[in-house]
């Protein structure tokens, strides 16, 4: 089975579920973060996201819900500093990664 091409569009309830956020923050976050985050509507009002706007929600999501900052705080973060921060998240996505790949080694080392 071969892996399927990632989607042109991902509908809210989808990026609800990929970052556990209900799609009230979505749209909350859409209105506060106008610049970063802007699905396509289709004509009976659907938003659609696009692979730019995930990553521009895992960076807001990232200051939020990880970082713990306030709204206006990460705002004024991505207003002065958006390559520093998205850089800080390409970081921390690939340690978390790396973290998960050492763990799996161990309990298989465990395992021996």
């Amino acid at each position: 089975m071969t892996a399927s091409a990632p989607k042109l569009f991902y509908s809210i309830n989808e990026v609800s579920e990929m970052f556990g956020v209900p799609d009230t923050t979505l749209r909350f976050w859409q209105r506060q973060f106008p610049q970063q985050i802007s699905p396509r509507k289709t004509a009976r009002g659907i938003r659609q996201y696009t692979a730019a706007d995930l990553e521009q929600i895992r960076i807001i999501y990232n200051l939020i819900k990880v970082r713990g900052l306030k709204i206006s705080a990460a705002r004024e973060l991505l207003k002065k500093n958006k390559k520093g921060t998205q850089q800080h998240l390409e970081i921390l996505t690939r340690l978390n990664f790396l973290r998960e790949e050492l763990m799996d080694i161990k309990n298989e080392l465990d395992s021996i």
